[in-house]
């Protein structure tokens, strides 16, 4: 199990949610094996300590895209890379920070960071982990070359400096309130330095042959049928109990379930309200379900008529009844969104004041916006996800209570995602993952000018106000500052409407009675260190 160790310096950034600590996540199993040969039952795990070996198979919905760790921007993809790869400090299920490969930080000054790293830790290529290899990971993301989708989480990074054997200094060109929350996300992994080397020759790839220093180690990777990891048995902490992991892709969602309810799959990601009775059905497997920290929404391109005034926005907005919505599509997994921050987050308000359903309001705002007559639009959604369908569809139906017209357009995903990007929509249904658990990754690249278009602001909302919150707020040093400044920010965010935040839905998946120590973490990880297993699968042949 990870060793909780003191994190020094800065006071956490992160909201906590009351949950069990991952080193108490372990509850009474009936014996896995047959008692000692005194024939004494032994009945718990006080007894018999957790099960090692054995391979746990987990049913996922989509195939990873890449394991090179500062090139995914995919949920899928994240999922298998962060138990091979580690970062310098990590979140745990209660959205704290805890040391990683750093065993402590310090923040020296406004612009200057300290961070004092393990001992004794190697790369699975058996490469040794130190401050060269955190600068070479650090300045591979930064570099231009490498086009990482997430090198915006460190633009303010200025320098890496290894200042001794075990230790990194970082600076930043301004006060970086975020910086510890941003280096939890797994694009900060730590990459072995020779790995990084043999990609830059076009040796061996990291997307596909990813090395680092995590507790199981990449093994084969059957692209669009499985990716197998196993376990390090020269892990640094604690090692994994499994032996390994098959993340097998399996896009049908009934052929996931059923897998689990056959004895075939240990887990199985990705279950819709609407299939949750079959799985609390099971005899065999339960139903977890965790808060997520992203949002769903539905955004305007705020550049086309007339989306470009805000109280057509309002008006829409205000069509919605978010409550029947959350019931009817989400099965009540969830809760209404009035902002683009959970309460998971830190920098969430409860104190705003939303846009509440009022359709004979809507109208009158439309009407003085000179669309007495309402007018036609079009809803764009990606054509593999069910639920942002069914989204679109009440939608339309509530829009046309107040006159919109609008027509559902379903794209393929990466079409989608490019032609949102470049500015081509009028309306479009999408999400974020708030992952590293603070407000400026909620807030910066989703409204910030900077980032219009592809780069995260695909309803190309620019406001000079909303900017200098949102800048303020991440250099700010004082936390309770902090949160004011993004309450600020929220309000002005719902008055301005440049997106309907919709829910914060929850993550529903299934796990067999088989697995103990499993979380399911807000961000969409799975933390499957602590995991074991009393029963393995039947081969399913799928």
């Amino acid at each position: 199990m990870k060793k909780i160790m003191p994190i020094l310096g800065t006071s956490l950034l992160l909201g906590v949610v009351a949950c069990t600590d991952d080193n108490l996540d372990e509850t009474s199993t009936e014996e896995a094996n047959e008692g000692p040969e005194t024939g004494e039952e032994e009945t718990n795990d006080e007894e018999t300590g957790p099960v090692e070996g054995g391979e746990m198979v987990l049913a996922m919905p989509s195939d990873a895209v890449t394991l090179d760790p500062q090139a995914a921007s995919d949920v899928p993809s994240n999922i298998i890379y962060t138990n091979v790869y580690e970062t310098l400090v990590y979140q745990d299920e209660n959205m704290e920070i805890q040391p990683g490969l750093a065993e402590n930080y310090e923040q020296l000054d406004d612009h200057t960071w300290e961070f004092n790293l393990q001992e004794d830790v190697t790369f699975h290529d058996g490469e040794p982990f130190n401050a060269e290899a955190v600068v070479a990971s650090l300045e591979r993301l930064l570099d231009p070359e490498t086009a990482s989708p997430r090198a915006s989480l460190f633009e303010l990074v200025e320098d890496i400096d290894a200042v001794d054997e075990h230790t990194v200094e970082i600076t930043t060109s301004e006060p970086f309130a975020p910086l510890p929350a941003h280096l939890s996300h797994g694009a900060a992994s730590i990459i072995s330095p020779a790995a990084i080397e043999a990609d830059a020759n076009g040796d061996v790839g990291l997307d596909t042959n990813p090395i680092g220093t995590g507790p199981f180690e990449f093994d084969n990777w059957v692209q669009g049928d499985e990716v197998t990891l196993t376990n390090n048995a020269d892990y640094w902490d604690e090692p994994a109990y499994l032996d390994s992991l098959s993340f097998q892709v399996v896009p049908e969602q009934a052929t996931r379930i059923g897998m689990v309810e056959n004895g075939e799959a240990h887990f199985a990601q990705q279950i819709e309200p609407s299939n949750v009775g079959q799985v609390e059905q099971m005899e065999n497997a339960s139903l977890v379900t965790e808060q997520q920290l992203g949002f769903e929404y539905v955004g305007f391109n705020t550049e086309e008529e007339p989306f470009d005034d805000a109280q057509v926005r309002r008006a829409l907005s205000m069509a919605i009844d978010k409550e029947v919505m959350l019931e009817g599509i989400y099965g009540g997994y969830g809760s209404v969104a009035e902002s683009p921050l959970s309460d998971l987050v830190f920098g969430a308000s409860d104190d705003l004041d939303p846009l509440s359903y009022d359709p004979e309001q809507a109208e009158e705002l439309l009407a003085d916006a000179g669309y007495e007559d309402g007018f036609e639009t079009t809803i764009w959604t990606n054509d593999a996800n069910p639920m942002r369908i069914q989204v679109a569809e009440y939608f339309q139906d509530q829009f046309a209570e107040i006159g919109v017209e609008a027509d559902i357009q379903e794209l393929e995903w990466g079409a989608y995602l490019d032609a949102v990007g470049e500015g081509e929509h009028d309306i479009f249904v999408l999400g974020w993952s708030t992952s590293t658990g603070d407000g400026d990754y909620g807030l910066h690249p989703n409204f910030h000018s900077d980032n219009l278009g592809a780069d995260g602001n695909q309803t190309f909302y620019a406001n000079e106000e909303l900017d200098e919150l949102i800048i303020d707020a991440r250099e700010e040093s004082d936390e309770e500052t902090r949160e004011q400044l993004y309450e600020e920010a929220e309000q002005l965010i719902i008055d301005e409407a440049p997106v309907i935040p919709t829910v914060h839905n929850d993550y529903l998946v299934a796990v067999a009675n088989s697995v103990e120590g499993f979380v399911q973490h807000p961000s969409g990880l799975l933390l499957l260190d602590n995991v074991y297993i009393t029963e393995e699968v039947e081969d399913s042949g799928y």
